[in-house]
């Protein structure tokens, strides 16, 4: 699992390259696991397990870019 903490004592615009990088790694791993992926087989464990793990990893890159476009609009407000 990627485990990455940003630090509060970042500058904005450190912690957005941070996030940047974090967004591309999440981005690449969402890309690795829908390779083959057909959404729930009926009675399915691993099928199952699988679809969970890619929701999970697109909820992760959804929230990444909430929090880069919010960051973002913040460092222009302060220019």
């Amino acid at each position: 699992m990627l485990k990455k903490k940003v630090s509060k004592k970042f500058s904005p615009k450190e912690k957005l390259k941070e996030l940047t990088e974090t967004l591309k790694k999440y981005e690449d791993w969402l890309a690795k696991e829908m390779k083959g992926y057909r959404g729930v087989v009926h009675e399915s464990a691993s099928s199952e397990i699988k679809h969970n793990k890619v929701m999970v990893l697109r909820d992760m890159v959804a929230s990444i870019k909430e929090e880069i476009k919010k960051l973002t609009e913040e460092i222009k407000l302060k220019k």
